[in-house]
């Protein structure tokens, strides 16, 4: 199969998968338990801060710690890999436990782009570390932006009110530079579609 084919072979099914699940209040988790353990936060207000990045700008740059032990600094792909950042509000809730792990369905898509992929939440590393695991492998680093808290976010412009992060994708290129971003509605989950157009893009 052509790599062009392939890609949208994945598209496809999982636009298909996510359909038949029921989104956004539905979990790709591998844990029979886990389900049982989200925290349903009910419909919040869509978009709660003001974004002070904007596209064709250098992405600031920072060092947060790894669910894996070690310290991810966003510069360090420079020159090497894109990057898309995603922000999440919470562990243990419905979208979020919905989000992250379908990226591991198109974990090929990414590297049909080069691109990594870094999730980002203000949650702590122990929360962080319990619901990953419970959610089953990601392949991506999952970093904690707690202390200070929401320093990363709050330097994006995505820290909200009640000191959640907001639903947000930042697709950054191989130069830093800011090439898309997408601040979502915080009750549902971005499409996948448009984040690969958005790699498409990328030189």
């Amino acid at each position: 199969m052509k790599q062009k084919n392939r890609i949208q072979w994945l598209i496809t099914f999982c636009t298909i998968v996510a359909f038949l699940a029921g989104a956004p209040f539905s979990t790709w988790a591998i844990s029979d338990a886990y389900k049982d353990n989200i925290y349903n936060t009910g419909l919040l207000k869509p978009r709660d801060s003001k974004l002070k990045v904007k596209a064709g700008q250098q992405a600031p740059d920072f060092t947060l710690p790894a669910i894996g032990g070690e310290k991810i600094t966003l510069s360090q792909y420079r020159g090497k890999k894109n990057v898309m950042l995603t922000f999440i509000p919470a562990a243990w809730t419905p979208v979020c436990s919905d989000q992250w792990p379908g990226y591991n369905i198109v974990e090929d898509l990414f590297a049909a782009h080069d691109t990594i992929i870094l999730g980002l939440s203000v949650d702590s590393l122990p929360t962080l570390f319990s619901w990953t695991n419970q959610m089953g492998r990601l392949w991506f680093p999952v970093l904690s932006d707690f202390w200070p808290h929401g320093q990363v976010a709050k330097r994006y412009g995505i820290l909200r009110s009640d000191g959640m992060a907001e639903r947000a994708i930042f697709i950054i290129d191989k130069g830093g530079v800011i090439r898309y971003i997408d601040v979502h509605n915080i009750n549902e989950r971005p499409p996948l579609e448009g984040i690969v157009r958005e790699l498409e893009k990328l030189p």
